[in-house]
């Protein structure tokens, strides 16, 4: 595992951390978008199947647990705690996000590196990881009014995919020359549509004012 591996997969597990600490400590998940966190729990329930087939190491499998056990805890605590619930921003968390899902699986079901059960759920949930952010995006285009934690919470999120995109482009020259179009591809669209928020976080953090969505 090189740095930017590591680095991607540790940016990754703090936007975790700041999100469980936004809900934990301040009970509340106002700005989080609760379809964006579902549609984490599908990618990542779909994309580590290989936990009952295959062993790579132990941090690995540590990782996979962590990302799958944190991601259901999140959507328990948005749907089902009592004062947490409440805060939920139901009426600004309007994107639907089950259209995202079908054409997701048919694109894997078309375009896979080797047709079978596990590869396919793999490159589907790489498909829908690529887009799951959009629920979370069009929420905070709705409040505009971004808290702290939330805004740090997205910006790491954006932040974990780019260094992925520099451990892949790192992986290419430095180790097998290899072109793996698919989860390169939706790296970038992934990357991509984290753009706009980046602008804003960094111009807000440069001013040293509250993040604001334009209209």
């Amino acid at each position: 595992m090189n740095a930017f591996r590591l680095a991607g997969d540790m940016t990754h597990l703090l936007s975790i951390i700041v999100l469980l600490l936004k809900i934990r400590t301040m009970k509340s998940c106002a700005g989080i978008s609760l379809k964006t966190q579902e549609l984490y729990v599908i990618v990542f329930v779909t994309r580590y199947l290989d936990l009952f087939t295959r062993y790579v190491s132990f941090y690995n499998t540590v990782m996979k647990l962590v990302f799958i056990g944190t991601s259901i805890a999140i959507v328990w605590y948005m749907r089902y705690h009592k004062v947490v619930k409440q805060t939920y921003n139901n009426d600004q968390d309007t994107f639907r996000h089950y259209f995202l899902v079908l054409p997701c699986f048919v694109l894997a079901l078309l375009i896979h590196p080797v047709f079978n059960v596990i590869e396919v759920l793999w490159t589907f949930s790489l498909y829908l990881e690529a887009v799951a952010i959009l629920p979370q995006l069009v929420l905070l285009q709705h409040s505009r009014n971004i808290d702290n934690l939330t805004g740090n919470y997205i910006f790491l999120l954006g932040a974990y995919r780019a260094l992925y995109i520099i451990n892949w482009i790192y992986r290419f020259f430095a180790e097998n020359h290899q072109v793996r179009w698919i989860p390169w591809v939706s790296g970038l669209v992934q990357t991509a549509l984290y753009a706009d928020f980046f602008y804003y976080y960094i111009k807000s953090w440069k001013n040293n004012e509250k993040l604001k969505l334009p209209e």
